[in-house]
């Protein structure tokens, strides 16, 4: 752990989803577009009241209109990292979940330009940060596993 682990001035919790569907027989992941210009997975603050599990199947639906009703049991893989605001650090902690689409069908939220769906390894160049990418290897490996 550095040193400003430790100096963060703040810590956040989020959520978000690893969402992939079939395709012709081959999975696709979905990505989105953020307005920074970074590819990532659909993910959002805890509410109040809400675990883990609850947020970030609220978040995929306020993002992309695609509502799940579970995720997929043993699979969760947390991200933490560091960034600044005005006159703040910030330490956040990212848990992402794993699961199905029926449909392809997004409708975009107004926080994001753009989305994608894509194969593991089109996905894995796509994704701006190594850690979302380390997420997306865990949940293509945990879903060749299920396959087997």
């Amino acid at each position: 752990m550095n040193n400003n682990q430790h100096q963060a001035d703040t810590r956040e919790y989020s959520a978000g989803v690893v969402l992939f569907r079939e395709i012709n027989g081959k999975r696709k992941y979905l990505i989105l577009h953020y307005p920074g210009g970074h590819f990532d997975f659909p993910k959002g603050h805890l509410e109040k009241g809400e675990t883990e599990t609850m947020a970030a199947i609220r978040e995929l639906e306020e993002e992309t209109g695609i509502s799940v009703d579970s995720v997929f049991e043993g699979f969760s893989t947390a991200i933490t990292y560091l960034f600044r605001r005005p006159q703040k650090l910030v330490h956040k902690t990212v848990t992402f979940f794993l699961a199905r689409a029926d449909s392809g069908e997004i409708k975009i939220s107004h926080e994001h330009q753009g989305y994608l769906w894509l194969d593991f390894e089109s996905a894995l160049s796509k994704i701006t940060f190594e850690n979302a990418r380390g997420v997306l290897r865990r949940a293509e490996e945990f879903l060749n596993k299920q396959s087997t």
